[in-house]
């Protein structure tokens, strides 16, 4: 079952689901902005990518952080996709993660791309 993410019922009143392609999506997100430790019951999901809100932006830490969606990409969702590539690119204040990917059940490549940090607007 791919329950929709965020949460919510559908019009009979029964869990939404998505597309395997939109769950996994929404999969990878919540793996980037999950802190270790922060799932009481799942203390090792995440990569932590939240958690540098205060951190100096550099070289070392992208080089860093794409080790660790790398790692948590391929422990918690390696029966669904293959991970190809992941990109980290710091600029200015922003951090800018592009994940590719090739879904498991269709051998359909995939891309998605995330921004954190930099000016709010």
């Amino acid at each position: 079952m791919n329950l929709a993410f965020p949460f919510s019922f559908d019009t009979t009143g029964r869990t939404a689901q998505d597309a395997l392609a939109d769950h996994v999506n929404d999969m990878i997100e919540l793996i980037l902005f999950t802190s270790p430790g922060e799932r009481v019951n799942l203390p090792t999901f995440g990569s932590g990518t939240s958690q540098l809100v205060f951190a100096p932006n550099s070289d070392v830490l992208a080089a860093a952080q794409q080790q660790a969606i790398q790692a948590g990409l391929q422990n918690w969702l390696s029966d669904l996709i293959r991970v190809n590539s992941v990109q980290v690119v710091t600029q200015d204040s922003t951090l800018q993660v592009t994940v590719v990917y090739t879904l498991v059940s269709n051998q359909q490549q995939q891309s998605q791309q995330f921004l954190y940090g930099g000016p709010t607007q």
